[in-house]
């Protein structure tokens, strides 16, 4: 078998990226091709990095702590130098903005998103709540995603308007619209705590029918999948989202910043969930 993307599960079976290159659609514009075509990309370089990094994951390294008191290793450093050689060499025209090594090119039609090691910290303590985020931006929207969390042999993957895809299949958002039916699950808050509306937060999980903290990407996965219903963070930045707001929204859920804002290169917070839940939670969150 051919592999044409990550080497996570999902890409050695044919319920992973031939799924979704086996698919019964005519192609009906260059656009559509396209997509297909940096799809291809954005798996063939998760992919390599994540032999890189559980490299390192299974073996030794150094830790350093970066100014913003952050941590780093070299799987993070090399991985992140494997994204952008294998994007640059499909599309040497593309701007990338990585976490390692910067460089909005904002002016670039086509500007890649990348985290090569999303959660650092459970890297370093060496627990599996880590993944790679590789996102597509075009003239300022995100269009593609792939999420791929080496350690939980788990990949998520999406482009805009063909629907977000797991070694399963398609997935779907649930459709939990009430907070007293929801299972809501919070990320990094400590922002949150600090602000007005940590009240409104208190009172929202108050009401759910249950609470959770799984955080990184795992949360997002399963609110794509059905198996969580919101998700509510503070404390984030645009390259550890890009991928999966493209695969919630593409499972059919909503997807903003606590102020009810699409996500852009300044984001910092995230409230995503069922789309009739959305509007309650952001209703709440609002008026706090």
């Amino acid at each position: 078998m051919v592999s044409h993307g990550c080497a996570c599960k999902p890409c050695q079976t044919d319920n992973g990226f031939h799924l979704l290159t086996r698919r019964k659609y005519a192609i009906t514009n260059m656009r559509e091709y396209e997509l297909e075509q940096l799809l291809a990309t954005a798996l063939a370089a998760a992919k390599a990095a994540r032999e890189t990094i559980l490299s390192y994951y299974d073996g030794s390294f150094d830790v350093e702590i970066k100014a913003d008191a952050t941590p780093v290793t070299v799987a993070d450093r090399e991985a992140e130098r494997i994204i952008r050689k294998t994007i640059n060499g499909a599309y040497p025209e593309h701007g990338i903005f990585g976490e390692e090594y910067g460089g909005k090119d904002g002016d670039r039609e086509f500007l890649w998103l990348v985290d090569p090691i999303d959660g650092t910290k459970s890297f370093v303590k060496r627990y599996g709540m880590f993944s790679t985020q590789i996102a597509l931006m075009h003239k300022g929207e995100l269009v593609l995603g792939v999420s791929c969390a080496p350690a939980m042999d788990e990949l998520a993957w999406a482009y805009r308007g063909h629907g977000a895809h797991n070694a399963d299949g398609t997935l779907h958002v649930s459709e939990v619209e009430s907070i007293e039916d929801a299972s809501i699950s919070t990320g990094n808050i400590q922002g949150l705590a600090s602000s007005p509306r940590w009240g409104a937060l208190g009172d929202i999980l108050a009401k759910a029918n249950r609470t959770r903290g799984y955080g990184d990407y795992y949360h997002y996965h399963r609110l794509a999948a059905g198996q969580l219903d919101a998700v509510i963070e503070s404390d984030v930045n645009i390259l550890d989202i890009a991928a999966l707001y493209v695969i919630v929204t593409e499972a059919g859920g909503v997807f903003t910043d606590l102020e009810g804002k699409p996500p852009g290169l300044d984001t910092r917070s995230v409230l995503a969930a069922a789309p009739a839940l959305h509007t309650r939670l952001l209703h709440i969150l609002e008026t706090s």
